[in-house]
C-alpha cells in the first residue's frame, strides 16, 4: 500500500506545469505540500512550444539551469503566414534576460519539472488518483485516494488548501463545482502527427514555430530536439465533421497539402508517427477560487494553442496560486483578499489572451492585432514599431509577468459577481457575433473593446485593497500603499 500521509497543509492534485510549480515554490517557502498524480512519469503531452515568460518561472523554482542543460531545442521567436500576410517575431526584441523560449517534448520537460519538485521537499506521488473529495460547507477538507491501477484500498489525506492543477479533467470543476463554460467560437479539433527528414527552417531562424493560417483552420509546425518536427492541424469542428468520410490521416495530409509555407519544409519529410486528434474546445470555469481552494492551469481554463500560450498559463497560475497562498499561510492577508487577487489576475491573463487569438479567427490584418495589444495593456504610443512591441510583449507573456510585479497595475476592481455576469454575456456576444455563418465583426471594434474594459475597470470608485507579488525575502503578495 502506498505510504500517502494522512495530513498534508496544502494538497495539490496533478504533476503537470501548474501543479509542479505551485508545489515547489511553497515547499521552497517551507510549507508542507503533497502532490498527487494519477499517470507516472514520463507520460505524453502535446503542447511542446513555451513562450519566453516560461524563463522568469524557471527561474523563481531553481530548475532554469535543468532545463537548459537537457538540451531542448532553441526557441528564438515565431514566423506567421496568416491571412494573406507574413512576419516574424523575434524574441531577442524583448528586454532582460528573457530573449528566447524552448520547443520541448512534454513527456520529458514535465518529468524535469516534477523530479525537480521531488527535489525541493515536495512529497510526490505518481500512479495515486483522487477517487473523491470531502467538504465542509463549500470548503474542501479531505481527499480520498487509491493507487491508479488498483482501486479496490483506499487511504484518506486531509488538508488545509486544496490547488486543483488535474488538467482538463478539471476535477472541481467538473465533477463538484459544474462551472465550466465553453467558447462556441472554439470548437476546434486539433490533429498531429510527427515527421523526420524534413528541410530545415530559414537560415538563422532554426527552432522557431511556424503558423499558418488555411481555409478551414490553421497549421503548426514545430522543430523538437530529437530531430523530429511537430506538424499538427487544428480544424473547426464543422470542417471536420464534413471531412469524415475521409480517415483521420487523409484529412491531416490533404491539409497539409494546401498549405503555401509549410509543405514546403516537408517535401522530404516522412510521418513516422500515428495521427492523434484531440478535441481543442477552449473554455473557463466560472471561478478560479474561493476558500479552501484554487484551480490552476488546464483545470481553470483552456485557450485555442494558436499562440502557444498553454504552459505559460500553467506556469503563471502557479506562480499566482503560490504566492497568494504563502501570504495567506502567514496570516499576512485574509483569504478572501488572496482569492480576489488570483482570481481577477489570472482571469485578465486569460480574457486578454482571447481577445488577440479572436482576432487571429477573424482573419483580420497584422495591424489590427497589434492595437488590440495596445488596448489590452499599458503600453502607449501608436507608432508601428511600437505597437508591433506590445504584440511581443503580450503574446510573449511577459505582460503578465510585468502586471504582477508592477504596483501600480493591481487595483483591480472588486466586483466577482459582476465579472462572472458581464463573462457570461460577453461568451453569448462572442458566439453571436463571432460564429462561422459570417457574422464577425465583434473583436475589432471600439464596442467589443469598451465591454472588455468594463471588465477590468481600474476606477477608484470600485477598486480595492491592490496586490502585487514579491519574491524577496519571501515569496507572497505585498500591498498597494
Amino acid at each position: 500500500m502506498f505510504d500517502l500521509p494522512t495530513f498534508t497543509q496544502v494538497l495539490v492534485i496533478g504533476g503537470g506545469p501548474a501543479g509542479s510549480t505551485a508545489a515547489t515554490l511553497l515547499a521552497r517557502e517551507g510549507f508542507n505540500v503533497t502532490l498527487l498524480e494519477k499517470e507516472i512519469f514520463p507520460r505524453y503531452h502535446i503542447g511542446e512550444s513555451l513562450i519566453p515568460s516560461s524563463l522568469k518561472v524557471l527561474d523563481l523554482i531553481g530548475a532554469r539551469e535543468k532545463i537548459d542543460a537537457h538540451g531542448f531545442q532553441y526557441k528564438p521567436g515565431a514566423h506567421y503566414c496568416w491571412a494573406d500576410e507574413s512576419w516574424d517575431l523575434n524574441f531577442s526584441d524583448l528586454s532582460g534576460n528573457f530573449t528566447y523560449s524552448y520547443q520541448v517534448r512534454r513527456d520529458e520537460f514535465d518529468k524535469l519539472l516534477l523530479d525537480h519538485a521531488k527535489s525541493q521537499g515536495v512529497k510526490v506521488f505518481e500512479g495515486v488518483e483522487v477517487c473523491s473529495l470531502s467538504f465542509e460547507g463549500e470548503r474542501p477538507i479531505s481527499a480520498i485516494c487509491s493507487l491508479t491501477n488498483e482501486k479496490s484500498q483506499t487511504k484518506e489525506i486531509c488538508f488545509d488548501f486544496l490547488i486543483d492543477a488535474s488538467g482538463r479533467s478539471g476535477l472541481m470543476s467538473t465533477r463538484y463545482l459544474k462551472n465550466r463554460e465553453y467558447h462556441t467560437v472554439f470548437q476546434n479539433v486539433a490533429v498531429w502527427g510527427y515527421w523526420k527528414n524534413t528541410k530545415p527552417f530559414d537560415k538563422g531562424r532554426e527552432g522557431i514555430i511556424r503558423v499558418e493560417s488555411l481555409k478551414d483552420g490553421w497549421l503548426w509546425g514545430i522543430p523538437l530536439h530529437d530531430g523530429t518536427m511537430s506538424v499538427g492541424l487544428v480544424i473547426h469542428k464543422t470542417a471536420f465533421k464534413e471531412k469524415r468520410s475521409k480517415s483521420l490521416k487523409d484529412i491531416y495530409l490533404e491539409s497539409i497539402a494546401e498549405s503555401v509555407d509549410l509543405k514546403q519544409f516537408l517535401e522530404t519529410g516522412e510521418l513516422v508517427s500515428e495521427v492523434k486528434s484531440e478535441q481543442d474546445y477552449s473554455y473557463t470555469a466560472e471561478k478560479f477560487a474561493s476558500q479552501g481552494y484554487f484551480i490552476a492551469g488546464d483545470a481553470a481554463c483552456f485557450l485555442d494553442p494558436l499562440l502557444a500560450t498553454g504552459v505559460h498559463l500553467a506556469t503563471f497560475s502557479g506562480l499566482l496560486a503560490a504566492a497568494s497562498l504563502a501570504s495567506i499561510l502567514r496570516n499576512q492577508i485574509s483569504e478572501d483578499q488572496g482569492i480576489s487577487f488570483y482570481e481577477k489576475t489570472y482571469r485578465q491573463a486569460y480574457l486578454r489572451l482571447l481577445v488577440i487569438v479572436s482576432a487571429f479567427y477573424k482573419n483580420s490584418k497584422r495591424e489590427s492585432y497589434f492595437w488590440q495589444a495596445q488596448q489590452l495593456t499599458k503600453s502607449q504610443g501608436g507608432d508601428k514599431d511600437k505597437l508591433q512591441e506590445t504584440f511581443l510583449n503580450l503574446i510573449s507573456g511577459m505582460e503578465d509577468m510585468s502586471d504582477i510585479e508592477e504596483k501600480s497595475e493591481q487595483l483591480f476592481q472588486d466586483a466577482s459577481e459582476r465579472l462572472r455576469e458581464n463573462w457570461s454575456l460577453r461568451t453569448k456576444q462572442l458566439s453571436n457575433e463571432l460564429d462561422r455563418t459570417g457574422q464577425e465583426k465583434l473583436i475589432a471594434s471600439n464596442q467589443f473593446m469598451s465591454k472588455f474594459h468594463s471588465l477590468f475597470s481600474l476606477s477608484q470608485e470600485s477598486a480595492v485593497e491592490g496586490f502585487y507579488i514579491v519574491t524577496t525575502p519571501q515569496l507572497g503578495l505585498a500591498q498597494v500603499n
